[in-house]
């Protein structure tokens, strides 16, 4: 399967902010995701933030710590691995997955203030587009929402942009209304 990636430019909000959100709409469409981390202290941290992220929601989770891994619908490990068999991989802090075959959708967030992680990030662009990966670039906007900016190597052929960061439209996101 040719791996779908959506690279997501945060620039309005933290991943610790977005990723939640994100979580939500992941678990909306019944699917189970994947958080692969760069590190054992950032799955700690991330899953700490999960659970107190929001006093009046929930996100299920786990961790390698925790029993029962196939049976967390959203797994944190720093690991490249796949243990609660999840159908979207969320790659942070840089992190690249061999497995990336794997999944139905794969999402690579990045900090927009952080220049290494924007030149690393384009580097990727290139590097996956060159692959054959259908590739798709997000700008979070004002609101803390995502409009689609670039695509390259769409199976329907709507490709815009020549790379991640291009400011080439302001076509929205997901069924034409802004997510």
């Amino acid at each position: 399967m040719i791996p779908r990636v959506g690279f997501y430019h945060l620039q309005k909000s933290s991943l610790e902010q977005a990723l939640p959100r994100l979580l939500d709409r992941i678990l909306a469409s019944r699917q189970r995701a994947l958080i692969m981390a760069g590190s054992a202290e950032r799955v700690a941290f991330l899953d700490s933030m999960l659970w107190t992220q929001e006093p009046d929601s929930w996100i299920p989770h786990g961790t390698a710590r925790d029993a029962d891994a196939g049976l967390q619908p959203v797994f944190l490990t720093d690991r490249d691995e796949n243990p609660n068999d999840a159908q979207v991989l969320l790659l942070t802090d840089g992190v690249v997955s061999r497995r990336m075959e794997e999944f139905a959708r794969c999402l690579t967030l990045f900090d927009g203030k952080d220049e290494e992680a924007v030149r690393a990030t384009r580097v990727l662009w290139k590097e996956w587009k060159g692959l054959g990966y259908d590739l798709t670039y997000y700008q979070q906007t004002e609101r803390g929402g995502w409009l689609e900016k670039a695509r390259a190597n769409a199976p329907d052929g709507s490709n815009v942009g020549v790379a991640a960061g291009a400011d080439t439209t302001n076509r929205v996101a997901a069924g034409g209304e802004e997510c």
